[in-house]
């Protein structure tokens, strides 16, 4: 009784903070720039948190909650418009959106298409709130008896299905995630302090990689890189046509397939790793298997654009449960959440489920109230989004390079953070490239410390009882929590082996050639062998054991698909090269788009960032963009203004170069 009555007091003081003007004024702030973003086709939740993060430190804890999760919230939402419009899928969890929501848009029915997956969002996110507010309050007890060992093995659980379930093929995700556990490690370790890969050579990498070098990196220049090589409108025309009230009324006819799909998206949120990449194609083919009628789905069945929207949605309640209890990430975009509750001084986990539970109904609540703003705003602004979708990319991407320089500096306020950024940003697009998964590795990544830190400290206390007697060192080992744990962790891996090849992040797969593929998993091989004899070197046992282990098992995968590559014909998975199906479409090329920014950065070590943002902007709208003078002026100077307006009001300050060591000059030249 007592256990209720503080679950309720608590819920109670979440919603006197939740509905605070200020906290209502944050949240609105998220959802609009989460709209913003989600409009964008491939920029997801990912790729908006990763942008938002510099801008967490030092901002009052509640307040930046409500601003990451409206952002978080509507991205599932918004990603719609590209999906219906475009046929392009706004983000990965809105692939099978587009099987029947484009041919209704391009049958005139994009507004029924946009209301019936808006209330389905809707309806989605709010299921997936209530579902997550009331498993709070039952698994609470279980949740206070985990231990070490049990956190250990839940970790081990999350490792386990991110990696398997993770493409079409199972070991490109263990190599992958294995590629983010071992960018975890570089640096000083947690337990003894040994430097480790060459930090002892580079003082940068002491502290190993941020976060939000990573996240900007691995997501938003592959994004941004591969729309700009379009060149042309994200979309002709921009009209949605009539049926917002048949878009609401096919909701209500179909209600029960949503709520069921909604129930599958909590289900698979809750599992760590699925998340976006498998939430819609499972409720997609839930809704074609259980349909009498299955011949229009495809063609323009509007099941087809409920059933993964009411999933979509509620998954983001689900994937908080791993998130905010186990400090599991439950998707790609709950890991970089993780890293932003880090800089709000939150440490996700069962002490914050124990200590700060009305923390923790602060956030779900903010997220089905962002949800409602989300849906809202979404179907006010449908028609001038609409509009917006006929802008040329050319003239999104440079201002989109311009504010990922500018936060990927305020990681460290080092100019070397530029230059990290350039280089994970060209692992990204290489992982996205050769179909490796980005989530997986940035999961792996993630969890890297976290795992190193569980792994010794378990080691410790079970030796220290094993010396005691085996009884006692096998009971603290051998819990019937962490045994459950370790039977859905085998579970977990036969099943994703079968269900890896309906499971993807790219709709497209082309293959056909043999040399890019094989050198590039080369390349990764290599250094995971490298890093692995760098482990072995490190003096410290204990600083010595984890990066060894993920290392040779990494290396094993690694090996075995060099393998399968030698004896597999070109046409097989293993050798997907997505640059194979750009043929015909990009304008330009991958390597001569990704110099724009390149250049960016090469100017801002030299001159600064003010100076090289002038030059960059006036070249790339005249060059790129094919801008006129008095166009080119212009958009330079509305994206100049904007940064330094940006740099004030966060009392942030610019990236400065060699020539500021130079001569002293004012701001925003500093």
């Amino acid at each position: 009784m007592d256990l209720f009555a503080h679950a309720l007091s608590s819920l109670g003081d979440a919603f006197a903070m939740i509905l605070r003007p200020q906290q209502i004024m944050y949240l609105l702030g998220g959802v609009l720039l989460g709209l913003s973003i989600g409009v964008l086709p491939g920029l997801g939740g990912i790729a908006g948190l990763a942008l938002l993060l510099p801008f967490m430190y030092g901002m009052e804890p509640v307040s930046g909650l409500a601003l990451m999760v409206g952002l978080l919230a509507v991205i599932p939402t918004s990603d719609t418009f590209s999906s219906v419009l475009l046929g392009i899928p706004g983000s990965s969890a809105s692939q099978a959106t587009v099987l029947d929501g484009f041919p209704l848009s391009q049958q005139g029915h994009a507004a029924r298409a946009l209301s019936a997956a808006f209330v389905s969002s809707l309806f989605g996110g709010l299921f997936g709130a209530v579902v997550l507010t009331v498993f709070i309050f039952i698994a609470r007890p279980l949740i206070l008896a985990f231990g070490l060992p049990e956190m250990l093995m839940i970790t081990i659980l999350g490792l386990s299905m991110v990696a398997i379930l993770a493409g079409r093929v199972p070991l490109k995700g263990i190599v992958a995630a294995g590629l983010g556990l071992m960018f975890g490690t570089i640096g000083s370790a947690p337990a003894g302090g040994s430097l480790r890969m060459s930090s002892y050579d580079y003082p940068y990498l002491v502290d190993g990689f941020q976060l939000v070098i990573v996240g900007l990196g691995i997501y938003a220049i592959p994004e941004i890189v591969s729309l700009l090589r379009q060149d042309k409108p994200i979309a002709e025309g921009g009209k949605l046509g009539d049926g917002w009230g048949q878009g609401l009324r096919d909701w209500w006819q179909h209600k029960w397939l949503s709520f069921r799909c909604a129930l599958i998206g909590v289900v698979v949120g809750v599992i760590p790793g699925l998340g976006g990449s498998v939430v819609d194609w499972l409720a997609y083919g839930s809704a074609v298997q259980t349909a009498k009628d299955k011949s229009m789905f495809g063609q323009g069945d509007i099941r087809g654009v409920i059933a993964p929207e009411s999933s979509n949605n509620a998954k983001e309640g689900g994937g908080l449960v791993p998130t905010l209890i186990f400090g599991i990430p439950g998707s790609g975009s709950m890991a970089i959440f993780l890293g932003g509750l880090a800089l709000l001084n939150m440490t996700p986990g069962p002490q914050m489920v124990r200590n700060n539970l009305d923390i923790t109904y602060t956030i779900v609540w903010s997220l089905a109230l962002a949800n409602v703003f989300g849906a809202g705003l979404c179907i006010l602004l449908s028609k001038y989004i609409a509009k917006m979708t006929t802008i040329r990319f050319t003239i999104i991407a440079p201002y989109l390079f311009m504010i990922i320089a500018f936060a990927a500096f305020q990681s460290r306020q080092s100019a070397l953070d530029l230059a990290a950024l350039v280089g994970i940003g060209v692992l990204g697009i290489l992982l996205r490239r050769f179909d490796f998964s980005r989530p997986a590795f940035l999961i792996g990544f993630v969890l890297s410390q976290q795992t190193e830190i569980f792994v010794n400290q378990a080691v410790q206390i079970a030796g220290s009882r094993f010396r005691r007697s085996a009884e006692a060192g096998w009971d603290y080992i051998a819990s019937p929590i962490t045994i459950v744990l370790l039977i859905l962790t085998v579970v977990s891996v036969v099943v994703g082996i079968k269900a890896s090849k309906n499971i993807r992040e790219n709709i497209d797969a082309p293959t056909g050639t043999k040399t890019a593929p094989l050198i590039f998993l080369s390349a990764i091989t290599l250094y995971i062998a490298i890093s692995s004899w760098d482990a072995w070197n490190v003096g410290r046992l204990q600083d010595r054991i984890f990066p060894l282990t993920i290392g040779l098992v990494t290396l094993a995968g690694g090996l075995v698909l060099l393998a399968r590559m030698a004896m597999r014909p070109a046409s097989d998975d293993v050798f997907i090269d997505l640059e194979q199906g750009t043929e015909g479409t990009a304008t330009h090329g991958l390597w001569s788009t990704l110099l724009w920014f390149f250049a960016l950065v090469v100017m801002t070590f030299a001159v600064g960032l003010f100076l090289a943002l002038t030059v960059f902007l006036v070249a790339f709208f005249r060059v790129r963009g094919g801008f006129g003078w008095g166009r080119t002026l212009f958009a330079s100077a509305l994206g100049l203004a904007f940064i330094c307006g940006l740099a004030a009001l966060l009392g942030r300050d610019l990236p400065p170069g060699h020539l500021q060591t130079l001569v002293d000059l004012p701001w925003p030249l500093t």
